[in-house]
């Protein structure tokens, strides 16, 4: 590295090793050829004249002038997808100029928000145009935002002696959202709909007001007086009207976000999964949902019917973080007015025993319906027999469910649509 030397008058640059060798060879040859001459000194004064300039030129190398444009091949436009998938990634470089350029490295510098960086190395060989490519893939990425820093090109003349550098301005944000599974039917959760019904055994998910709301597409089996006719002859194609649908309970989910209860990484990305998997699903029901995240600074989002809702608390659970230190109680007690009386409250949390259970006790006394979905890492491996492990996890949703309470035990995401959907049900 080439640091500035300071004086008086101001910085004065620090020239490279290289460039002394490269002076202290010509000068040797100059004066080789004024005192000794001849053929031999002449010829070779020549020969490190021509290097000296084509090393010199170097300068002039087009590089640090270089255009690029970088290309995901696997996304849209927006940069949008899960965790666990890769960006396949492609730069093209146009260099200008005329110096010839034997290879370019580029150095691209991925960088997560909570600071995490990491660089891709690779090189390319310019074509007649002085163009090229670049082609790569990340690894699998984890939940959050994302950006690309600034891309450097770098190249060396062919003895190695100077490097060239330049810089490519292709900063680019890029959204990893949460790893979702889809969550065909929840049974317990319509099955105590049903019960909160007080004259039909029919959801009030299927019933209808006679507020319009939009239209949408032609159903077979529609009746005539559903038909838009103002919206079918201007489209040409039949459609029907879209009433809007009668309220049903609120429900709020809370994603325990403390530090400590969490045993690594792995498990709280599967909190957050289960939550957003959760979210997909009350978007396709039409169903009120709404947030409560109590990490560093509790957040509370109130349970609504939208889709611009719904991409918001996406948002929030891209960049939430295990950093919370506060007891659920206090959370819940700050929030308490902010709660709908009557809702249906889905604690997503790793803790549990007394604890998790006096927090199912007081949202019981608040009149809500609490569901405790409690999320756990798979035990390490052992050569060692552990036949208490699974009586552990189902003792704990026993004494849960013995108390009137819902309950789940989720190690893996793909589980989720099974528990939900009644496969697998406790004693």
């Amino acid at each position: 590295m080439n640091r500035p030397v300071f004086t008086r008058f101001g910085v004065r640059p620090r020239f490279p090793a290289a460039l002394w060798v490269l002076i202290s060879c010509f000068t040797a040859s100059l004066f080789f050829m004024l005192f000794q001459g001849g053929k031999l000194a002449s010829m070779l004064f020549i020969i490190v004249t021509l290097l000296s300039i084509y090393l010199l030129s170097g300068n002039w190398s087009g590089v640090r002038r270089a255009q690029g444009v970088r290309k995901l091949t696997n996304v849209g436009q927006e940069a949008h997808l899960e965790a666990g998938q890769s960006l396949q990634i492609g730069i093209g470089v146009q260099i200008p100029g005329f110096w010839p350029i034997p290879y370019i490295m580029i150095k691209d510098q991925l960088v997560r928000l909570n600071g995490e960086e990491t660089i891709f190395e690779g090189s390319l060989v310019p074509d007649w145009k002085r163009r090229g490519e670049l082609l790569y893939s990340t690894p699998p990425l984890r939940r959050g935002y994302y950006r690309f820093g600034r891309t450097e090109c770098l190249t060396e003349d062919i003895f190695g002696f100077f490097q060239h550098k330049g810089r490519l301005e292709l900063e680019q944000p890029i959204t990893v959202y949460p790893q979702t599974v889809t969550i065909r039917e929840w049974a317990q959760f319509h099955q105590m709909l049903k019960g909160m019904q007080h004259h039909s055994t029919t959801t009030r998910a299927h019933r209808e007001t006679t507020q319009i709301n939009g239209v949408r597409e032609y159903i077979y089996g529609d009746r005539l007086s559903r038909i838009h006719w103002n919206a079918t002859a201007k489209t040409g194609t039949w459609k029907s009207k879209e009433f809007e649908r009668e309220s049903l309970p609120k429900t709020i989910i809370l994603l325990d976000r403390t530090a400590r209860a969490y045993g690594d990484v792995a498990e709280f990305e599967l909190a957050v999964s289960i939550a957003a998997s959760l979210f997909r699903y009350g978007a396709s029901r039409d169903l009120a949902l709404g947030l409560l995240s109590n990490g560093k600074e509790s957040t509370f989002i109130e349970a609504k019917q939208s889709q611009n809702h719904h991409k918001m608390i996406l948002k929030h659970l891209v960049g939430v973080e295990a950093d919370g230190y506060r007891p659920l109680n206090q959370i819940l007690k700050e929030h308490a007015r902010d709660l709908p009386a009557g809702c249906f409250f889905v604690l997503i949390s790793p803790q549990k025993g007394s604890v998790m259970m006096q927090v199912l006790t007081h949202l019981d006394h608040l009149q809500m319906n609490p569901c405790h979905i409690w999320v756990h890492g798979k035990p390490p491996f052992s050569l060692k027999p552990q036949p208490t492990e699974k009586d552990k996890q189902e003792d704990w949703i026993k004494a849960i469910r013995s108390q009137g309470y819902m309950g789940y035990e989720v190690s893996q995401l793909t589980d989720l649509p099974n528990l939900l959907g009644g496969a697998k049900r406790y004693a």
